[in-house]
């Protein structure tokens, strides 16, 4: 595959938290997980041009596989390292799944000649998130913002959060002001990070209180993002106890999936619901994305400087992020309602809107 793609049927960035959409729920349960060391070093030493430190890149790789909006974003580097920096990240998407430091490798080899490049910060913050690096993917995700003004990063930042122990100030950030206007994908993974967060201090009861808030956890309807939600809903209703509950909820996720194709083309995420809609409803949007030319300036710099250990991540977080800077099923005739823009199948109904997320992307259950 040819690097990090945005799980929101947009052009440009990169595939976070949810690059296989077929394993469901992004996030997983960290509640018993010690957060790994971190070494504030090694952005500072990634910035050095030691070539010699970097990960192969394989034969294939040319770096024009990188999306056309990511790669727009690279220009505002010198052209041998624009070539340097886009294979590292094809690298990087590559491996994200099956082998995340390696992946973080690769992108803090990018960030050694692009590391001004908003593009280049959010991949080393979601390579660090998969990497289990959650003091890293805090800041780096945090410096992404500051540069780009993006908040579709904010889940896997309260989910690093989560990552370092702090459920409390992940909490406090979903139900901030800074998601109260976010998209409704966006939104819907803030919801399970905080519903997973509430798990992670024993409290189930407001962590399905958490998700039935959401007016898309709907078991007769799917969008990009119910099997991760309804996964998440059924494993906390199974830890509740609620066990033919939860059995009926995790057997609509594989309704869900066929209903959006995720099965047949579980790679590209592209919703291919119905031969009649129309070729513009399936087309990319490439809207909310980091200006090109867009780099860290003094203060980000310092910033990142400034993060000597996971102590001063966490005392950060303190004080600037709460303001932030049934079961079977069977599948009958698929039918339009152009109305709604909503494809029924059986009991479901797709939403056709670009709610696409996540991506995030986020690796865990909630």
């Amino acid at each position: 595959g040819g690097g990090f793609k945005r799980d929101d049927n947009r052009e440009g960035g990169f595939r976070g938290t949810s690059d296989r959409p077929e394993r469901g729920n992004r996030f997983d349960d960290r509640s018993n997980e010690a957060p790994r060391a971190h070494n504030p070093g090694d952005l500072r030493i990634s910035n050095r041009p030691d070539r010699e430190q970097s990960p192969d890149i394989d034969e294939d790789v040319t770096g024009k596989e990188l999306d056309r909006v990511a790669r727009a974003q690279l220009r505002y580097l010198e052209e041998r390292s624009a070539s340097w920096v886009a294979k590292h990240l094809v690298m990087a998407g590559r491996l994200l799944e099956e082998d995340p430091e390696l992946a973080y490798e690769h992108t803090m080899a990018a960030s050694r000649r692009g590391g001004r490049v908003a593009v280049v910060r959010e991949a080393v913050g979601i390579a660090a998130y998969h990497a289990g690096k959650y003091a890293d993917s805090l800041r780096e995700l945090r410096t992404h913002r500051r540069i780009s003004g993006s908040d579709y990063n904010l889940p896997l930042i309260a989910d690093s959060l989560r990552g370092l122990g702090r459920a409390e100030k992940a909490i406090e950030l979903a139900h901030s002001d800074e998601c109260a206007n976010l998209e409704s994908a966006v939104k819907v993974e803030m919801h399970i990070v905080a519903a997973g967060a509430y798990g992670d201090l024993g409290k189930l009861d407001l962590a399905l209180a958490e998700l039935e808030s959401l007016e898309q956890l709907d078991f007769n309807r799917a969008y990009s993002f119910s099997p991760r939600l309804f996964t998440a809903y059924a494993d906390l209703l199974a830890g509740a106890g609620r066990t033919e509950d939860s059995k009926r909820w995790f057997a609509q996720v594989s309704v869900a999936e066929r209903a959006l194709g995720i099965e047949e083309e579980a790679d590209s995420f592209i919703m291919d619901l119905a031969p009649e809609m129309d070729e513009e409803d399936e087309r990319p949007r490439a809207r909310d994305l980091v200006d090109e030319n867009a780099a860290v300036d003094s203060e980000d710099e310092a910033v990142v400087d400034a993060a000597d250990s996971i102590e001063s991540e966490v005392a950060d977080d303190d004080t600037a992020e709460t303001d932030i800077d049934d079961a079977d099923v069977e599948t009958e005739e698929i039918g339009i309602d152009e109305e709604d823009g909503l494809v029924e199948v059986d009991s479901v109904e797709v939403e056709t809107e670009t709610d696409n997320v996540t991506e995030t992307e986020t690796d865990s259950q909630k």
